[in-house]
């Protein structure tokens, strides 16, 4: 089964203009073409769009995505090195899911601050209750 571009657009939410981006950077070389020159989007390369996506989420850069799709289009010899980048890509993101869990934390001490400070506000602006 195949795709056209607009279908593929549609699956993912990436805007045509992006998918044939990431065709011209090398992230997608094989994309098959019809007779009249149309991109037709194999199963395979919508489970490669959906890994381009996880690591461009993830902070990976596109150099080296495209890096991870040569050595992916070399072969079972380069297993060990596409390995190791995944190893040192996770080991990034789990560093940046800390850093932000402690921003996180941060801002929900301030949300608390100032939720007290504006009942205490609110308080004083009422006057006393009776």
């Amino acid at each position: 089964m195949s795709f056209t571009i607009k279908q593929v657009s549609e699956k993912t939410s990436l805007p045509p203009h992006v998918l044939r981006y990431y065709e011209n950077e090398g992230l997608l070389p094989s994309i098959a073409r019809s007779r009249n020159g149309m991109r037709r989007y194999s199963e395979h390369d919508l489970e490669w769009l959906g890994l381009i996506r996880c690591l461009k989420n993830t902070g990976m850069s596109i150099k080296q995505i495209k890096r991870f799709v040569e050595l992916s289009v070399e072969g079972d010899g380069t297993l060990k090195q596409r390995c190791d980048m995944l190893q040192e890509h996770k080991k990034n993101v789990e560093t940046q899911i800390l850093e932000m869990q402690r921003h996180l934390e941060k801002v929900a001490c301030k949300i608390e601050y100032f939720t007290k400070q504006y009942e205490k506000c609110a308080e004083t602006d009422r006057g006393p209750q009776t």
